[in-house]
């Protein structure tokens, strides 16, 4: 089924609305926070990977509050267990049969905080989740609803203690990104504010879990030339054999531009996928999945590098619309 102008516009404008309710809590960072909302509607996880301080778990709850869902926090430590995270089953004595106490993994939005610090143990409970939207605890499985998202944060600075994410895990987040410091306007009106320290608060859910669905299928079904598909997978074919990468792009990782380009598209009011979608998302959605060759990371080169010299090498379709 197509998806009509009409349609496009009514999501536009709720997809403008959504990032509009969560910029009241993260000032001046309007891409980012698309980049996040887009992955979001498009049954994808954000990491969010930035210094301390720079709004990464406001930027979380903000989504979270937007979203009249459930959401929760789960902060990572190291002595945290997969059963603090996914639930456990426990022995009833009064019905004599065991139960299932759900963890914080059920909601709609989970905020895993500073998810390196946890034991690679750990980490691996999210595995199945993540990709599947199910949890198996003692040989049953455990749907956790839609819509599901996961937003983790990490900092790349303080590393005593934590343990770096496995590229398997890695290649779950359908995106990567940052916030950054703010620009100085942005940073003086967040001064004049300082006495609110819960800027997340303010912000209010404007959406049913249910129209999240709905956007998500209506993102669907937009249309996407086969020309664009050849050159999203002459993209990811490129970062598998250039000079500078030990591990390019896997088949997830295609896949998941190719769901994201229709968020993204369907967002600026459009029914098909153009060329340039693909290049608005090629760095966050895959640069993440590349493990860059040791030489070529001593010299400084870093994946995003290497996804951008791509773009520059390949040149996109002459598309049109039909």
């Amino acid at each position: 089924m197509s998806v009509t102008q009409e349609q496009a516009l009514w999501y536009q404008d709720a997809f403008s609305k959504l990032v509009d309710n969560v910029d009241q809590a993260i000032l001046g960072k309007r891409e980012v926070i698309e980049l996040v909302v887009t992955a979001m509607l498009a049954g994808g996880h954000v990491l969010l990977e930035d210094f301390p301080g720079t709004g990464k778990t406001v930027l979380a709850k903000a989504l979270a509050n937007t979203l009249d869902g459930t959401h929760s926090r789960i902060q990572f430590t190291p002595d945290l267990l997969p059963s603090d995270v996914t639930g456990v089953t426990i022995y009833d004595q009064g019905k004599a049969h065991f139960e299932f106490h759900r963890g914080p993994i059920f909601a709609s939005i989970v905020l895993a905080d500073e998810i390196n610090r946890a034991s690679p143990k750990t980490q691996s409970a999210l595995l199945e989740v993540m990709e599947e939207g199910k949890v198996t605890v003692d040989g049953v499985s455990y749907d956790v609803g839609s819509p599901f998202m996961v937003i983790a944060t990490q900092n790349p600075v303080e590393q005593a203690g934590t343990y770096t994410l496995p590229e398997a895990q890695l290649d779950r987040f359908l995106i990567k990104t940052s916030l950054g410091y703010p620009d100085h306007d942005t940073a003086v009106t967040l001064l004049l504010d300082s006495a609110n320290r819960a800027r997340a608060s303010r912000v209010s859910p404007i959406i049913a879990s249910s129209s999240i669905i709905t956007m998500a299928q209506l993102a669907s079904d937009v249309y996407v030339d086969a020309s664009v598909l050849s050159y999203l997978n002459q993209i990811v074919a490129a970062t598998r054999e250039h000079q500078d990468t030990a591990l390019g792009v896997s088949m997830r990782g295609a896949l998941a531009l190719a769901r994201a380009t229709k968020s993204w598209a369907i967002a600026h009011g459009r029914t098909y996928v153009t060329p340039d979608d693909v290049r608005d998302l090629a760095v966050p959605v895959l640069a993440h999945r590349i493990i860059v060759d040791p030489e070529s990371d001593f010299a400084g080169i870093t994946a995003e590098d290497i996804v951008s010299r791509v773009l520059v090498e390949i040149a996109p379709p002459a598309y049109r619309a039909a």
